[in-house]
C-alpha cells in the first residue's frame, strides 16, 4: 500500500527558536518514517507580513533548511522544498480566488487576531488576507491526506477543507478532504513569560551561541512573588518551570516542585538544571549546524533537488486541475 501523504511548512520570517524544534520539527523528523511527506519554506507566507523589508530573506530561509536537516530530516525520505520555487502554487492559488467567498476569509481567527497583535506593519493587504488561500493551495497541491497540527490550529485547517469542498461541489473529485494530524504541540513560553514569537522578540533562537542561551536563562521571568530567596514559591507561576515541563525529567520537576514551595533552592538553582537540560537537546544540533553552514552549496543542492521533486506533483495536480476547469 502506498503513503499516505503529509504536508506542512514553516516560514521564514526569522531565525527558528526552541519552540519551533520541540512545536514542528522533531515532529517532522517522526513523520518521515511513516508518511509520504512534504515539508516546504514557505517564502510567499512570509511576505505577507515581511513585504517591506525583505534583505534577510535568503538567510532565513537558510537558516530553516539548516536547521531541519541538524534536527535529523532526511532528504532521502522527506521532500524539503522551497514554496516560490513551485509557481504552480500561485496558480492554484488565482483559481481558488474564483470561488471563495470573501467572508470566508474574513472570519479566519488569525486575520484579526494578528492585525491587532502586530502593531508595527500594515496588514491590511490583499496578501495577508488571502493568506489562507495560499495555504490551501499549498495542502491541495499535494492532495496531502494530513497536516501535523496543534488542536488549536483545527480551525485554520477547516477554511482549507470548505474550499477543496467547493472546488470538488463544482468541478469533480480532484482533491481529498485532508484532516488535522493532531500532534502534541506544547507551549513554549518565551523568555518574558508569553508566548515565545519572534514578533515578541523573546525567543531562544537556535542559532545562539551557548553563552547566550545561558544568559536568556538566567535572566528569564519567575514566581513575581517570590522576593526573597527564603520566600516559598509556586512553580505554575513560573515560565522557567513551563520550560522545564518541556526539556527536564519527571523526577527532577519533583524536586524542583519540592525546593521551591519550601524554599528549599532558589531561583537561580532552578534555572541551572534547565540551562543544563537545554543545552543536552541543542548540543547535537548545534554540531550537526555548524557543520551544515559550512556547506552552501549542498543546502542550496538539497532545497533545488526537494523542489523539482515537488514541482513535479504540482504540475501533475495542476493537469487535473485545468482539465476540471476546462482551461484546457
Amino acid at each position: 500500500m502506498s503513503k499516505k501523504t503529509v504536508l506542512s511548512g514553516i516560514q521564514p520570517s526569522g531565525k527558528l527558536h526552541i519552540g519551533n524544534y520541540v512545536g514542528a520539527l522533531q515532529n517532522w523528523v517522526r513523520l518521515q518514517e511513516d508518511y509520504e511527506c512534504y515539508y516546504f519554506v514557505a517564502d510567499w507566507h512570509a511576505l505577507t507580513s515581511q513585504y517591506a523589508d525583505t534583505s534577510q530573506l535568503q538567510e532565513y530561509v537558510r537558516d530553516v533548511v539548516v536547521n531541519c536537516l541538524a534536527a535529523g530530516l532526511d532528504p532521502e525520505k522527506a521532500t524539503l522544498f522551497l514554496q516560490s520555487l513551485v509557481p504552480e502554487h500561485g496558480e492554484l492559488q488565482v483559481l481558488l480566488s474564483m470561488i471563495t467567498p470573501l467572508s470566508w476569509l474574513e472570519r479566519v481567527p488569525s486575520y484579526k487576531d494578528k492585525q491587532l497583535e502586530v502593531k508595527d506593519k500594515d496588514l491590511s493587504t490583499y496578501g495577508f488576507l488571502g493568506y489562507p488561500l495560499l495555504q490551501t493551495a499549498d495542502i491541495l497541491m499535494y492532495r496531502a491526506n494530513y497536516v501535523p497540527v496543534g488542536i488549536d490550529q483545527l480551525p485554520h485547517l477547516e477554511i482549507t477543507r470548505e474550499i477543496g469542498r467547493r472546488f470538488n461541489n463544482f468541478y469533480g473529485e480532484i482533491f481529498p478532504e485532508p484532516e488535522g494530524l493532531l500532534t502534541e504541540n506544547p507551549k513554549v513560553p518565551g523568555v518574558d513569560g508569553r508566548k515565545m514569537s519572534k514578533t515578541y522578540g523573546n525567543c531562544i533562537f537556535l542559532a545562539d551561541t551557548p553563552e547566550e542561551v545561558d544568559k536568556k536563562i538566567r535572566t528569564m521571568t519567575t514566581d513575581t512573588q517570590r522576593v526573597r530567596r527564603t520566600d516559598p514559591g509556586d512553580p505554575e507561576l513560573s515560565p522557567v518551570f513551563q520550560l522545564h515541563k518541556i526539556f527536564s525529567s519527571e523526577e527532577e520537576r519533583s524536586e524542583i516542585v519540592k525546593g521551591c514551595t519550601t524554599a528549599g533552592i532558589g531561583c537561580l538553582d532552578c534555572k541551572k538544571i534547565l540551562i543544563k537540560n537545554v543545552f543536552t537537546v541543542l548540543e547535537p544540533l548545534w554540531e550537526k549546524r555548524a557543520e551544515y553552514m559550512q556547506k552552501p552549496d549542498l543546502i542550496k543542492d538539497i532545497l533545488h533537488t526537494g523542489s523539482k521533486k515537488a514541482r513535479k506533483t504540482a504540475i501533475e495536480t495542476m493537469e487535473k486541475v485545468r482539465e476540471a476547469m476546462n482551461l484546457k
